[in-house]
């Protein structure tokens, strides 16, 4: 999986951090987590192309997460999408629908989903599930986790001492499926190892800190994390429903979430603001990185 970081401030721009927008290239879909103003503009200076984005996830309506929307809906018209786009995010999201294609003059002839969605599991194929959990915000916000299917593993010798030849029985027993060799039936547990747990990616949105977000997390191969404000102004932090840098990274530490990467700047004091951001969360959970407008990382 390859996440790109199109935008990472908080609700205003600077000349170095776009609002907050991620795209997550996995299973050959491209798939967005918000879109604020100008992500799509972003997407030009990476390899994310906006007509093959399938799926956008809105964690919640503040225009921070929001108002890039409108227009990319608008320009995939104009540059003739025929493939279906589908939305998610909360209650509410009809509303959002409403006001876009209210918005100007417009024709969209591509079809959209709009689809409102609660705590829970949104989506499931045979190589990932995607979840969503209500957070602590000041509006109804949603945090998303992505988490990849990995099957056992194939115990290439037990098939061979169990009599099935080398070739695609090998493949049908892996993929689940028994198969008869000589009039005997083997079947996938006889030679599959234990349960593998794959990649797991989770997104928290805007939140404050709490349990809901910690068990949302647990186990994540990386935590995207908002970290809007210092520990100095954690009373700012909770007037606002917002996480500070060592609160996002006690999320991460208290989850067992193998890496954190915080986001979700304030672009107040400038890119030395960052840096006191960083040195906070590594001071609780070390494995820790900031997010910056196009950082691409590889999750394996």
């Amino acid at each position: 999986m390859e996440i790109i970081f199109l935008g990472t401030s908080s609700a205003v721009h600077s000349k170095e951090r776009n609002q907050v927008s991620i795209a997550l290239k996995a299973f050959g879909d491209v798939m967005l987590f918000d879109c604020g103003e100008g992500s799509q503009k972003q997407m030009l200076s990476t390899k994310v192309s906006p007509m093959k984005v399938s799926k956008i996830f809105i964690s919640h309506f503040h225009g921070d997460h929001i108002l890039g929307l409108p227009g990319l809906i608008q320009s995939l018209g104009l540059l003739g999408r025929e493939e279906k786009l589908t939305i998610y995010g909360p209650k509410g999201l009809q509303q959002l629908k409403n006001a876009i294609f209210s918005l100007g003059y417009c024709k969209i002839d591509y079809p959209i989903d709009f689809i409102e969605i609660e705590s829970g599991t949104i989506e499931e194929t045979d190589e990932y599930i995607i979840r969503c959990q209500s957070v602590r915000h000041n509006v109804p916000c949603l945090a998303y986790s992505i988490e990849e299917k990995k099957k056992p593993r194939f115990l290439r010798e037990k098939a061979i001492e169990l009599g099935v030849p080398v070739g695609p029985a090998f493949g049908k027993l892996h993929n689940g499926r028994e198969v008869e060799i000589d009039g005997r039936i083997i079947k996938p547990e006889q030679v599959l190892g234990e349960p593998r747990k794959g990649i797991k990616i989770t997104y928290s949105g805007d939140t404050r800190p709490c349990e809901e977000m910690i068990e949302f997390a647990k186990d994540s191969t990386l935590l995207i994390h908002e970290s809007t404000f210092t520990s100095e102004e954690a009373q700012n932090a909770e007037e606002h429903a917002h996480s500070t840098a060592a609160e996002a990274a006690y999320v991460a530490k208290e989850s067992n979430s193998k890496k954190l990467i915080i986001t979700h700047i304030s672009t107040r004091y400038g890119e030395s603001y960052s840096k006191v951001l960083l040195k906070e969360a590594q001071e609780v959970f070390e494995n820790t990185e900031m997010a910056y407008d196009f950082l691409e990382v590889e999750v394996r």
